[in-house]
């Protein structure tokens, strides 16, 4: 009768724990507290004719070596304390039962948050029974082994789905609007205009310190705990894997709303230039933006959902941020291998310098195992584009070399590639910290020594100085066309003047340092001198006074004659210049008003004194009204007419 009553008062028992548990696990837990209660209430005795899970105390951790295996599971239909089967068979079958009510399940685990929990509960229970059977003291029954393993498999593809349901479900955005336009008024009318693949540009923004919460706290937790479970099954690359798939949309997504799109090379290389300048403009605002805020953020995320689980975390950071990192360098990478031509300079430069800004940012960012690749991809794609730099001005000394030196530029006056030149070069150095670092590196990104001739100079410096040798022997190869040497010396001393004057004062000019432009100012004055010389020597030369004086001695009538056959001389060589000098041109007013007065110094004096001598020449000198056609002060008027460039007073 005894055993009657406890057999009815452990069927009571079994009956209020069916009752009140609405899943196993809570049964499980009622019939624990009954146990602890009264010793009578034994789980062995509460389980014998119910098949319940038996939660894992501490004693059933691996570390004790007995896992649910020891506590005796439950079968189907049976009463376990008298199944004959080994305890880690029953406790297999026990799992088996539980989890595949799960796996079998159409509607999400993690749509309950208890349901979540007994799910993972039973997987914790599944690896530790999976270690028992791995371990030295396990049964050595591949069958059991296999179909563990089989229920593990199982287990992972069900958590590898709820992971990805998590990462997609729409409240994981909740917290993405950091990197995107908020919609406008008018956004539902407009949207219906453009089309399901219309994807709105992000707003501008000028503040780089922020992080995008992509997901809820709550639901990076769900995350980490399944991530946690699959990394113990050795899961851990299908989890991160997964997890980067998911990811990757997001981050695409994010990189299109900042105005861009993944272009293939070729594609780039033949988009008008104009087109890819404003396409640039968009990419630096985007680099900084995916580099400097979305990359942060996801390697925060992912850092969170893969706490203490390296390298997973890494892995699946890069799953999830390469490829859209790929298309913006592969963007890069286009137009560095793209023409050198001189005008592509300064987008270019802006890429390089977006790149090395970013670069000391992405060293501790981008360090890990499966990240680092993406770090190295940014310092190529950021070399690539110094190499193309330094190949625009190689190509800029190429352009100026092939520039024919066929047509004469009318009247003596700036040649178009000295203007183009001196302006690009005065342009280029307001990047000047940028291009030196850049001259300063090799293809490979390693520092040129300094040229152990010129120590004090850098290798921009020494560049640009040497395309102003190219130019200028280039324009020196140009006054040849002209045929008459006066004038090629015009336009030498204009070119020069240009030269110096872009230079002096500007950043140009403390790049090409004083002493090339006290230089240049010697080559502009000997140009002058050598003008003087070709136009003005034999004009001054006719009014020398050479041989007249002993002529006068024997013949006063004969020195007189002299005199007026070298004034005529004088008054045609002078009027044959100013017809011809006064539509020259000499560009910079200083150096004109410097070259009249030059010339002046040289010619009036001498007139001037050729002059009083004709007066004192007896007969002549009284009628010197009739042979004088011009005075000196008329001579000093023609003189401040030349190189006005056709302009007439």
């Amino acid at each position: 009768m005894e055993e009657n009553g406890e057999e009815k008062l452990i069927a009571a028992v079994r009956h209020i724990a069916k009752t009140l548990g609405r899943t196993e696990t809570m049964a499980e837990d009622i019939l624990q507290v009954f146990s602890a209660f009264d010793g009578r209430f034994s789980l062995d005795k509460l389980s014998s004719d119910r098949p319940l899970p038996r939660r894992r105390s501490p004693a059933d951790s691996p570390a004790a070596g007995t896992a649910v295996a020891g506590g005796g599971g439950a079968t189907a239909g049976g009463r376990e304390a008298d199944d004959p089967r080994p305890p880690l068979e029953r406790t297999i079958r026990t799992l088996d039962r539980q989890i595949s009510r799960f796996v079998a399940s159409d509607r999400l685990i993690w749509s309950d948050a208890a349901d979540a929990a007994a799910f993972l509960e039973a997987v914790d229970d599944l690896l530790a029974t999976m270690r028992d059977l791995e371990s030295p003291s396990g049964t050595g029954d591949k069958s059991l082994f296999d179909r563990t393993d089989d229920l593990l498999q199982r287990c992972m593809l069900r958590l590898e789905e709820e992971f990805r349901a998590i990462l997609d479900r729409p409240d994981g955005f909740a917290a993405a609007g950091g990197i995107s336009t908020p919609p406008s008024e008018d956004s539902d009318s407009d949207g219906a205009d453009e089309g399901e693949d219309h994807v709105p540009v992000a707003a501008p923004v000028n503040d780089y310190n922020l992080v995008i919460d992509a997901l809820p706290p709550g639901s990076i937790a769900d995350l980490h705990a399944i991530a946690r479970r699959m990394v113990d099954a050795g899961f851990g690359r299908e989890c991160a894997e997964a997890y980067g798939v998911s990811r990757r949309g997001f981050v695409d997504e994010s990189i299109a709303r900042l105005g861009l799109r993944p272009r293939a090379a070729d594609e780039v290389q033949a988009t008008p230039w104009a087109d890819l300048e404003d396409e640039i403009a968009r990419w630096v605002k985007a680099a900084k933006m995916a580099f400097l805020i979305l990359v942060p953020s996801e390697r925060r995320l992912c850092d969170r959902v893969f706490a203490s689980l390296p390298p997973f975390a890494d892995l699946a950071f890069a799953a999830a941020c390469r490829p859209a990192a790929a298309g913006l360098l592969c963007f890069a990478d286009a137009i560095a291998a793209g023409p050198r031509e001189p005008e592509r300079l300064f987008r270019l430069v802006d890429m390089y310098e977006a790149l090395h800004d970013l670069l000391p940012e992405l060293d501790h960012l981008l360090s890990e195992q499966y990240s680092a690749t993406l770090r190295a991809e940014v310092a190529a794609a950021h070399r690539a584009l110094g190499a193309a730099i330094r190949g625009i001005f190689i190509e800029l000394e190429n352009l100026i070399r092939r520039d024919p030196a066929k047509a004469a530029v009318p009247v003596g006056g700036l040649h178009p590639i000295t203007r183009y030149v001196m302006n690009y070069l005065r342009a280029a150095c307001a990047f000047r910290r940028t291009l030196e670092e850049v001259m300063e590196e090799d293809a490979t990104g390693v520092t040129i020594p300094p040229d152990p001739h010129h120590p004090s100079s850098s290798s921009l410096s020494l560049q640009v100085a040497w395309i102003m040798d190219v130019l200028q022997s280039n324009l020196e190869a140009k006054s040849k066309v002209y045929p008459e040497p006066p004038l090629s010396f015009i336009f030498l001393m204009n070119n020069g003047r240009y030269m110096t004057q872009k230079a002096r004062d500007s950043e140009l000019g403390a790049l090409l340092g004083e002493d090339w432009i006290r230089r240049q100012m010697a080559m502009v004055r000997r140009w002058g001198n050598d003008y003087q010389r070709t136009t003005w020597t034999k004009v001054v030369a006719v009014l020398r006074m050479d041989g007249i004086g002993g002529a006068a001695a024997s013949s006063s009538a004969a020195a007189g004659k002299a005199m007026r056959e070298r004034l005529r001389m004088f008054n045609t060589y002078v009027e044959d210049i100013w017809k011809v000098q006064v539509g020259w041109l000499v560009v910079d007013e200083q150096l004109r008003t410097e070259l009249r007065l030059a010339i002046g110094a040289l010619v009036l004096p001498v007139y001037r004194n050729f002059v009083a001598r004709l007066r004192q020449a007896g007969e002549v000198g009284r009628q010197i009204d009739r042979h004088l056609k011009y005075s000196v002060e008329d001579v000093e008027t023609r003189i401040n007419e030349l190189f006005e460039g056709g302009r007439r007073w």
